[in-house]
């Protein structure tokens, strides 16, 4: 949350002194013209303009507080949540100073380069921790949402500084992290032979099956899941996991890992793995809607076993936003949502292209750090998308999370196509080309009914009553 949600949200759980909440007070206040925020003190002065704008813009403001849960916090202000601007600055600069004066430089100027690169990096982020915009996130630590957003923008030059390499030079610049890199890899094929129970195989007939029982089945449910819990929609999740897998299906021509057997994508993948963790994550996303958030500091908490508590909790959300997405709603939210899916969508492939391009192996720590860095960035991106979209009144800006990951998305698919456009430029079957545009024609054709000539219906019959 921003500060000044976390502010509304800590009023929401207080009761006043007549035994109402805020809300029920705000309401009855805006019914009879009473309320006005500009004013601290009892006494409310102003014209009758003034008073509509207030009774608007107070409106709003209810509008906006019944989207998320009341919060109660005690505001208890500990060494754990202030700044330390000046302690990170002077412990900075100690370090900068021991380097400088103490520590000889070696004479190995690659060693130097990396270390140099590295040092750079950390004082970016000791400079982004402690100085960058505040997220809507707060938990567990307002820092840590912080970090994320400064290793987003290193991660983003990162990107544009392999982009405008050669493709040798980029390939084997990816040495510099790993000496392994920079040899071209083999791709696994999970097509071939499909049959769940293979009689020709006398010593392990299911051998097909267990093959298909790698990493990647956990690692689906996983993602599912923690997709689910940015997302917070069933239907959008469902319709991401059932796409991922036509595109799967089309673009297999080009990479071989996207051959599987129909099993594989529809039963493995859609009905158990991906299914289970959307499940999981809706049911998650129940509990969190309907948790109390009532926050208290660890120190005015008597029992150790309520301390214990706290402190699991810090890692929860401050206070819970349901996203109603409303796609259907107006052309502007079907728009919106319709471009969500596709950016999904594409850093979905991302992830198997880039691996691809830059000759990574699957289980390469980086193909690793990358997920872990999309389950980080992800949710708070999603939240500003849905700010954004939801109230452009208070957030008249694209959030500057999903603004760097958007950038991301789009950075590292053109990577992609500058590194291989032989690959991308690989002749797509005849029948997949008439199923897209199957499915493009459809949609373009709902969009035209239902927002363009559905409404010129209603209003020409408006007319004519």
């Amino acid at each position: 949350m921003t500060k000044s949600e976390a502010k509304k949200g800590g009023l929401a759980g207080l009761m006043t002194a007549s035994g109402k909440s805020p809300a029920t007070l705000l309401d009855e206040q805006l019914s009879h013209g009473s309320f006005d925020p500009a004013l601290s003190g009892p006494e409310q002065q102003g014209t009758p303009t003034k008073t509509r704008a207030v009774k608007q813009t107070s409106r709003d403001l209810l509008s906006r507080r019944n989207t998320e849960c009341e919060v109660f916090d005690d505001g208890t202000n500990t060494f754990f949540w202030r700044a330390h601007t000046v302690t990170v600055l002077f412990i900075l600069t100690c370090v900068l100073v021991y380097v400088t004066l103490l520590e000889e430089t070696p004479q190995d100027t690659t060693f130097n380069t990396k270390r140099g690169i590295v040092a750079s990096i950390l004082v970016f982020l000791c400079f982004g921790v402690t100085q960058a915009k505040d997220g809507p996130f707060t938990r567990p630590h307002p820092a840590y949402w912080r970090f994320w957003l400064c290793v987003t923008v290193v991660y983003e030059l990162f990107l544009i500084f392999i982009l405008f390499q050669t493709v040798h030079d980029g390939r084997q610049f990816m040495k510099f992290i790993d000496p392994k890199l920079g040899v071209p890899l083999p791709e696994r094929d999970y097509g071939g032979n499909c049959l769940v129970y293979d009689p020709g195989n006398k010593t392990d007939p299911f051998h097909n099956l267990w093959d298909k029982m790698d990493g990647f089945v956990p690692a689906h449910f996983l993602g599912w899941y923690i997709k689910t819990l940015m997302i917070r929609d069933w239907w959008m999740c469902m319709i991401i996991s059932v796409m991922f897998e036509f595109l799967e299906y089309s673009l297999e021509h080009q990479l071989p890992n996207f051959s599987e057997c129909w099993w594989d994508h529809w039963i493995m993948d859609v009905l158990l793995c991906n299914s289970l963790g959307i499940y999981c994550g809706m049911k998650t996303l129940g509990w969190l809607s309907m948790k109390p958030y009532q926050w208290q500091g660890l120190w005015s908490i008597p029992t150790y076993k309520g301390k214990i508590k706290r402190i699991a909790f810090q890692f929860t959300p401050y206070s819970w936003v349901n996203f109603e997405w409303k796609p259907a709603s107006n052309l502007r939210r079907w728009l919106a949502v319709l471009g969500i899916i596709f950016m999904f969508l594409l850093a979905e492939l991302n992830t198997f292209y880039l691996k691809f391009v830059l000759w990574m192996p699957p289980e390469h720590y980086l193909v690793l750090l990358r997920l872990v860095f999309f389950v980080n960035v992800g949710g708070v991106a999603m939240r500003e998308i849905y700010d954004f979209m939801d109230d452009p009144k208070f957030h008249k800006k694209l959030g500057q999370q999903a603004w760097l990951v958007a950038a991301i998305t789009v950075t590292e698919f053109l990577i992609v196509v500058k590194y291989d456009p032989n690959t991308i430029m690989l002749p797509i079957p005849f029948f997949v080309t008439q199923c897209w545009f199957l499915g493009i024609f459809l949609i373009l054709s709902w969009t035209l009914w239902r927002f363009f000539i559905r409404c010129s219906i209603n209003k020409y019959k408006q007319k004519n009553i």
